[in-house]
């Protein structure tokens, strides 16, 4: 019986395996550590080493004049902290893209001229050096910033739908919520300080420095009132409280008792007043007790009155209350979740996170 013998020939690689073997090879490639210079990957974008140094100084520049630099360890944390909001928003902006929702050159530049409207050139200019940003860097801010509220407005707050038996039934859980108890008063002010080191803060970035500057600010502003100029435009333009004039001069709202604790001479000159009314120049006292000394002068407006009682469902403010409350809750439950099945959907390296992770091993 004769055995066959099976010869095996040597046979060049196929086209189709050549490329298998160099897309192994391009895949190797990919997988081996990337340049210093890149902190993370989001989906195969790169967030550089110079991004995160630049979010680091914007974020010391914010804590004022600290005492001494963080320890290495501390700065770390910072770090790290504020590339994961990096990697947030590349993630944010790559989705919005994805939906065709990104900002405009258009919208950015609309919104730079409404922010620098206020400024001369130079003003401007020396705002941003007191930040420590460049004009690009401001651009990029608003678009980042236009963007976010473009996708949140398509993929959360247009969804969200308050019902008449959603506001009926918060009103029946929480109707003791509703009784008030003593009257209630709605306030804006506009306030002028004299104290030369405190931060104006208004679109202006106008401040008195001594008690007669202050004085012949407010009465200026204080003649402008009672010629008809808006109440809110002044406050934002003037006013030197920043917790208050970039919502136009606006404090919320008081009970009586703590008017009458804060300031008896202010609250009977409030009391005095219509809704829409607005006192004379009043002091404005800083401190308590013995120490109360006089820290400025200020014209308050009465935007509304209520008296005590039962506020009822059938009042419109209790059910814009009711349903402001309700959609900004949800809006927040939504977006918390909205941002983590981004996060998921996101194929994202840290590698600052795995160097600290590495060297603190060591």
């Amino acid at each position: 019986m004769q055995v066959q013998t099976l010869s095996f020939k040597r046979r060049k690689p196929s086209a189709l395996a050549l490329s298998s073997i160099l897309l192994l090879v391009a895949l190797a490639a990919c997988s081996h550590a990337p340049s210093p210079d890149v902190m993370a990957t989001v989906n195969g974008k790169d967030i550089l080493r110079s991004d995160l140094d630049r979010a680091y100084v914007n974020y010391k520049a914010t804590q004022g004049d600290a005492p001494q630099d963080p320890d290495p360890e501390q700065a770390d944390i910072v770090r790290l902290n504020l590339l994961r909001q990096l990697i947030d928003n590349e993630i944010l902006d790559q989705r919005a893209a994805k939906l065709n929702l990104a900002a405009s050159d258009e919208d950015v530049n609309a919104q730079l001229i409404e922010l620098k409207a206020p400024y001369t050139a130079e003003e401007f200019d020396k705002k941003l050096k007191q930040q420590n940003m460049t004009l690009d860097d401001l651009k990029l801010q608003i678009r980042r910033k236009l963007t976010s509220d473009k996708l949140i407005n398509k993929e959360i707050e247009s969804k969200i739908n308050i019902t008449d038996a959603d506001i009926n039934s918060y009103y029946a859980s929480h109707k003791s919520g509703f009784n008030v108890i003593e009257p209630q008063y709605h306030l804006a002010w506009i306030v002028v300080t004299t104290g030369p080191s405190q931060q104006a803060g208004n679109l202006q970035n106008n401040k008195a420095t001594s008690d007669a500057d202050a004085r012949k600010k407010i009465l200026t502003i204080h003649n402008r009132l009672t010629t008809g100029e808006d109440f809110g435009s002044l406050a934002m333009n003037y006013s030197e409280d920043p917790n208050t004039n970039s919502s136009a001069g606006d404090m919320g709202i008081f009970p009586e008792s703590a008017l009458q604790q804060r300031d008896p001479a202010t609250f009977a000159a409030i009391n005095k007043l219509k809704p829409g009314q607005i006192t004379d120049v009043l002091p404005v006292y800083g401190g308590a007790g013995p120490t109360q000394r006089a820290a400025g002068y200020a014209i308050y407006k009465l935007l509304e009155r209520e008296p005590a009682g039962q506020r009822e469902l059938n009042n419109p403010s209790v059910q814009q209350h009711i349903r402001q409350g309700l959609r900004e809750s949800r809006a927040q439950l939504l977006k918390l979740a909205y941002y983590e099945t981004l996060r998921d959907d996101a194929k994202v390296r840290n590698y600052f996170a795995e160097q600290v992770l590495k060297q603190g091993a060591k």
